[in-house]
């Protein structure tokens, strides 16, 4: 890297220019609910377009253009290509400005530590780079280094959030825990990385992805899941990732505010639990969209984020479909940013 570059990673709370959905088909583990989950696609996409362009990758255009019923497609692009799975958070691009200008950067995706399969998904964001779709951003190979998307949290000015579970994982880059911040620092510019140590939920894919987690919501709030029930499996590993929150600064010396989110209620499917969590909302233009899923809690949910995105509008969709195959409403998505 070039170190004489001035690079800022964006909050996900920059103006942005569009989001990214990978659509699910027939050939993903979607398979046998494919009507379910393209319901909750739709709902997604049809927040999104109200608010600004949405590009989908998937593998049949006139398929998923069917679903879109409704829906003003001149703010859809669509591109066609071979896909293993859906998580957009995690295979898609992440863009940074280096002195100015937007890049995405392309780090490998080996399928969270090598579980899944993600030869066709490790191809994505180098694929619509090459068809142009990233217009007058630029693109640089990270292929040195395995980063999801899901795993950091960036308040814009050089502090990210995350989590030692998983960026710490020897299936991932085998690095020490120096090497590893060190690579955070140079690719982002950064100025301090926050490490929790502790924190998860049940069912869950991605050793721990913050995203599922604690969330900055501004330079100086973060909203995290809370655990009230000291009968849940989460109470303790929960309340120990709160202590390590309130240590936490941002980078001119301040504690944060810390907003919670309620324990999702308990899901289970073919007998397993769930990772519900309301920590998994996407930030857009205008908006934060939450997941729910069909509980009292959703309401709670809502009114708390409300308090930390007091000028957005706060719209649930039900993400029950989602969460059936390990992920959420964030997890699905990818934010670009304006240029600036």
């Amino acid at each position: 890297m070039d170190s004489n570059k001035k690079i800022i990673l964006p909050a996900e709370w920059a103006e942005q220019q569009f989001v990214q959905l990978t659509w699910p088909h027939a050939g993903t583990d979607w398979a046998d609910m494919l009507d379910e989950v393209n319901e909750c696609f739709v709902n997604i996409a049809r927040e999104i377009i109200k608010r600004e362009n949405l590009l989908i990758v998937c593998a049949d255009t006139d398929e998923v253009e069917a679903l879109l019923v409704d829906i003003d497609l001149s703010r859809v692009t669509f591109v066609e290509m071979p896909t293993n799975d859906t998580w957009a958070r995690d295979h898609g691009g992440i863009t940074v400005f280096e002195d100015g200008k937007p890049v995405v950067y392309d780090f490998t995706f080996n399928g969270w530590g090598m579980k899944f399969a993600a030869n066709h998904d490790n191809l994505i964001t180098r694929n619509l780079y090459m068809a142009g779709i990233f217009g007058d951003f630029g693109h640089k190979n990270c292929f040195d280094f395995v980063l999801e998307g899901g795993s950091i949290e960036s308040d814009g000015e050089g502090t990210i959030l995350t989590t030692a579970e998983c960026l710490l994982s020897y299936n991932r880059n085998n690095l020490s825990d120096e090497d590893i911040e060190a690579k955070l620092k140079e690719y982002f510019g950064l100025k301090q990385v926050l490490w929790l140590e502790h924190g998860y939920l049940a069912g869950d894919d991605t050793d721990s992805h913050v995203d599922t987690l604690a969330r900055l919501c501004d330079r100086s709030t973060i909203a995290y899941v809370k655990c009230d029930d000291e009968q849940d499996e989460h109470f303790l590993e929960l309340k120990k990732m709160k202590k390590e929150l309130r240590q936490f600064r941002t980078s001119d010396g301040r504690y944060f505010r810390l907003i919670p989110l309620p324990m999702a209620d308990e899901v289970y499917f073919e007998g397993e639990r769930l990772p519900a969590t309301y920590a998994n909302f996407l930030i857009i233009n205008g908006a934060v969209l939450v997941p729910t899923y069909n509980s009292p809690k959703d309401e709670i949910a809502k009114e708390q984020l409300q308090k930390a995105f007091p000028d957005r509008e706060i719209v649930g969709i039900n993400c029950n479909a989602l969460i059936k195959q390990h992920g959420s409403l964030h997890c699905v998505t990818m934010q670009f940013p304006k240029p600036i």
